[in-house]
């Protein structure tokens, strides 16, 4: 499993990002701050719950259209005006909903502050 990429802020200004558990050097002032300062259980958690969030969305998605292509093949070319109307309920509620709860999340995560090397 593959995480985000931590952006780090340097003392001198400059910013950069680097995967959990590698270095990175400031191009600015040269020290180095290391990604496993932060605690592997904390970081982890917020990664299956990202992944879990977009599998959501995902699920909600898969869902919808399975509905759609039963519908569509039992009930023909007047299922159009209802596949219109699904899709407005798509981006219209459940997408802005959703991105909602994810920035909500988001802005509750843990900021960890590192010291350089």
């Amino acid at each position: 499993m593959r995480g985000a990429l931590i952006t780090m802020r340097c003392g001198c200004g400059e910013s950069g990002k680097a995967s959990y558990g590698e270095l990175w050097e400031c191009p600015e002032c040269h020290r180095l701050w290391d990604t496993k300062q932060i605690p592997a259980e904390q970081y982890w958690g917020i990664m299956r719950d990202m992944r879990r969030l977009r599998l959501v969305a995902m699920g909600v998605a898969l869902a919808i259209a399975a509905a759609g292509l039963v519908l569509a093949l039992l009930v023909g070319g007047q299922f159009v005006i209802v596949a219109m109307m699904v899709v407005a309920f798509w981006f219209i509620w459940f997408m802005p909903y959703w991105r909602r709860r994810v920035r909500a999340q988001v802005r509750q995560l843990p900021t960890w502050r590192l010291d350089p090397k």
